[in-house]
This record gives structure tokens, sequence and C-alpha cells, in this order.
């Protein structure tokens, strides 16, 4: 068994055709097929079901890929100490909360891809929680998250905070409660209590927006009623618009919305719903550092530009450094591949 026999097999699973992971790898199509062919004999198993359109995996297919990834990764990370001035190579897998992958990624990739030509990005969105302990797995390098101000970070985490993510309890205009005490910025004022009589239209459980709302209204002892839950947030408001239920979102979603003119953000007086947005990593090899590091800084460039965020005070701080938990203001301000997959 050599490398390039496992790279051979990880570039026809990723791609799901022969031909293009021949074109990929600059091989012909039968020098390919003898790649693998030789590690099948190797390992005694077929690996890929060749009557499936397109190619995938078998079962012990499925199970050699993920750990050919990881032979590959180690790879990466061996010739990055044995050369480490010269440019990254390999993977830089990232997580991100649906929410920041269509407000904040695009840039950050853009830079990535233009000063990293031959590095490979993986973004996966996942809720936050989720990502947390995929960063601690190490089955991310990085991720992006939004957690509430109460949660503790690990502490085996690099954590580098960018921004404070408000966020609005908004209901459909024809919504009357508490109409005559008008909150802040004239937005009608409401209270959990008189809220949690009504039902709600949500993410799945595990976004960190539902579960900073569900822990308000348990901790006082108030229903929670959650009458649909969606993923995207064009379908939350229109049914919030339709008066389905009550919905929270992010005060640049709802201006983007389609449905703003047909919401109201409430002024809900014993509820604190903003989040705070972190870049995590855990131990990174000396290869990743100064992608992390420009990761990190275009995002904080990023959320700087964005109103909706806020940004936090200055404190220097490198994810290749030993400081966590650390705080920065954010700044204001192609080649490669980017793959990406979504939570299902």
């Amino acid at each position: 068994m050599n490398t390039r026999d496992l790279q051979a097999f990880v570039a026809v699973v990723d791609n799901g055709s022969m031909v293009r992971a021949a074109a990929q790898l600059h091989l012909t199509q039968p020098g390919l097929t003898r790649r693998i062919q030789n590690l099948e004999t190797t390992l005694g198993v077929p690996l890929l079901d060749r009557f499936s359109k397109p190619l995938k995996p078998t079962g012990a297919g499925r199970e050699v890929y993920a750990l050919a990834r990881a032979v590959l990764r180690s790879v990466d990370d061996l010739l990055a100490v044995a050369a480490p001035d010269s440019e990254p190579a390999g993977e830089l897998r990232i997580g991100v909360p649906p929410f920041l992958s269509e407000l904040a990624l695009e840039a950050p990739i853009d830079r990535l891809r233009s000063a990293f030509a031959k590095l490979t990005l993986r973004v996966t969105a996942a809720w936050s929680p989720a990502l947390v302990e995929r960063v601690q797995r190490a089955e991310v390098d990085a991720a992006v998250v939004m957690m509430p101000g109460a949660f503790a970070m690990p502490d085996t985490l690099n954590a580098t905070l960018l921004a404070v993510q408000p966020t609005l309890i908004v209901a459909p205009r024809s919504f009357e409660v508490a109409r005559s005490r008008p909150g802040r910025g004239s937005r009608p004022r409401a209270t959990l209590e008189e809220l949690s009589h009504h039902p709600w239209v949500l993410n799945q459980d595990g976004c960190g927006m539902r579960s900073t709302l569900s822990r308000a209204l348990r901790a006082s002892g108030l229903p929670f009623e959650v009458a649909v839950e969606a993923f995207g947030s064009d379908l939350q408001l229109s049914l919030v618009a339709r008066g389905v239920g009550l919905g929270v979102v992010t005060p640049g979603v709802l201006a983007a919305s389609p449905y703003c003119e047909q919401l109201q953000p409430l002024d809900v007086e014993d509820f604190e719903g903003t989040l705070n947005v972190w870049l995590l990593h855990g131990s990174l090899p000396g290869r990743l550092m100064r992608p992390v590091s420009l990761l990190r800084d275009a995002l904080i460039d990023v959320m700087a530009a964005a109103p909706q965020l806020r940004a936090t005070e200055p404190l220097p701080a490198s994810p290749a450094e030993p400081e966590t938990k650390s705080a920065r203001r954010p700044r204001s301000g192609s080649r490669g591949r980017a793959e990406s997959s979504q939570p299902q």
C-alpha cells in the first residue's frame, strides 16, 4: 500500500467519477484504475460500487475513505514539519452556523483561496453546539460559532471573540400584545410571560437563538410551544408574517427579508438575546497556523463592516499563540478549491 493509491481512492470518492478524479490527479484513466485496484487487492475488499452513478463507495469503502483522509492529512502535517516555510497545502476544514455562512464567509474564502493556492477548503454548516464538539474531536480544524454570553468555552480550545450578535423577537404586524406600551424605538413592548402564550416558528433544536429563548422561558417556568420547525430564514419569516407564530431573527436578516414590512420587532423587557460570535480551534499543525490566522483577520474585517454586529474591545491575540478566549476589535475593510456541505 502507498499513499498514491489512497490519494487516488479519495479523489474518486470526492468527485464521484473516475474521469474527473483522473483529471484532478493528472493521470490517465487506466492509471487511476490500476491504483484503485492495487488498493482493493491489498485490502482484500471492493471499495467502489461500480454500478452506481455517480460512483459511490461500498460499506467497507466508506470506512477506508475516512481512514485514508486521516492518513493523507498526517502526511501533509509531516511534510510541513520538514519544510516549515513552504506554502500550506492539504485541507483546511472550517465549520460555520448557517446564518454566518451566508453573512460572513464569502470574503474570507476568497482571501484564503488567493493566499494559499494549494490549500483545499472544506466548509461544513452546522449548529454552533455541534461545531464546538466537532472542534474538540478534531473533526474540523476551526469553527465560527454563535453562543449565549453565559456559555463557558472548553479550556482545551483557543477562542477569539469576534463580535456580539443581537437578536430580535418578531411578530406579524397584526400582533397586538401590549401595543399601548411602546418600548425602545417605538416598538411594541411585551414580556416573556405574555409571549409564552403564543407558539413559535424556529430553527431545529440546536440553533443558538432557539436555545437562548427556550432557556429564558423555562428559567421563568413559562411554557414553550413550537408550532413549526423550519430551516431557512425566508420560510420562517413568511410563516411569522402569516400569523403562524412568533420568531427570533438577527437584525440583518430581518432588514434583508422580503417580509420585513409585514413584521414588527418587539421590545421584550425581560429577555436579553445577544449571542457572542467566536472563532474556535484546537491544537493546529504548523501548516494551518497561517491560514487560520488569515481566516480570523478576514472574519474580523467582515464583521466590522456588518452594521448588525457589535464590535469587541481590542486585545492582540493570534490563533497560533497560547492565549484563549481573547477578544479583538474588528477592523474595516483565486485559486485553490473550496467545498461545502449543509446540515440536513
